[in-house]
């Protein structure tokens, strides 16, 4: 709603609002801010390479009510038109765009890359209609057709080429899965032949290992058997010396035994010597 007149200089915009508006003095006006569709055909338009072809894109566009500036703009352009009207306009400045367009590039350009077309009108578009207060919210190409059939055999010369392209990837891929299958096949014969190498390699360290343990574990006892042997002729040395210091400590006992009779006996004797003497001084007084 614009709202002039009377204490409304400059008018009064508002974009989904409400306003009291002073009747007689004042004045309203309307104009439409919903997102209009239009449909963009270009018939028979000449491409870069001489090529009439059709084109058909699908367009939205409005009238953007948040950017005052594009509102005021708009409002000077369009305030009492139509919907309709606007949409025409619209439609007449994205068409002749789009035709520009359509001659600055091929066939092959337009048909092959689709979304390069349509970035190329939405980009020129937009900055056109900016300048009267209008949008483009999207633009997508619809439709591309000729009347001289020249899509229609690009089209043929296109799967004539894809067809050839896939029989050649098709015998491309069989050639690479001989060849790697080939070379799985050397790749395992290898590790095999890696793997049983290994594995005498190993066998190999263990048995070396095992010589040098066994080696070692038959020193280790032998030298316990030598020392057992050494120990067992020692304690026989002892047991013999002490049998040794037994029998001297017994002959030494005997010796002193026999020593101590024949002192004993000695004894006796002296005694007996000493009673018959006595006896023959007794006898021989007694005379």
């Amino acid at each position: 709603m614009v709202v002039s007149g009377c204490g409304r200089s400059p008018p009064l915009m508002i974009a989904g609002g409400r306003v009291f508006v002073l009747p007689c003095i004042q004045k309203i006006q309307r104009i439409s801010l919903n997102t209009l569709t239009l449909n963009v055909k270009s018939d028979k338009v000449y491409t870069r390479h001489g090529v009439p072809i059709s084109v058909t894109g699908i367009a939205q566009v409005k009238i953007q009510g948040q950017n005052k500036e594009m509102l005021a703009t708009a409002c000077q352009m369009f305030m009492g038109k139509s919907e309709r009207e606007i949409s025409e306009i619209a439609l007449e400045t994205l068409e002749g765009h789009q035709r520009a367009i359509i001659a600055h590039l091929t066939v092959e350009e337009i048909y092959q890359d689709r979304k390069k077309f349509s970035e190329q009108v939405f980009k020129v578009a937009s900055s056109d209609l900016v300048n009267m207060g209008i949008g483009v919210v999207s633009y997508t190409l619809k439709d591309v057709h000729d009347d001289q059939d020249y899509l229609n055999s690009l089209g043929k010369a296109r799967t004539a080429q894809v067809q050839k392209d896939a029989r050649i990837g098709e015998a491309q891929y069989k050639r690479d899965s001989v060849i790697k299958e080939a070379r799985a096949m050397q790749e395992k014969v290898s590790a095999q032949y890696k793997n049983e190498i290994e594995m005498a390699k190993a066998q190999r360290d263990y048995e070396l290992k095992k010589a040098a343990y066994d080696k070692e574990v038959n020193a280790k006892k032998a030298e316990s058997e030598m020392a057992y042997q050494l120990q067992v002729a020692k304690t026989k040395q002892c047991i013999e010396e002490e049998k040794m210091q037994v029998m001297v400590v017994e002959r030494t006992q005997q010796i002193m035994l026999q020593e101590q009779e024949i002192i004993r006996k000695e004894k006796d004797n002296t005694k007996r010597e000493l009673w018959w003497i006595c006896c023959w001084r007794n006898s021989h007084w007694s005379v």
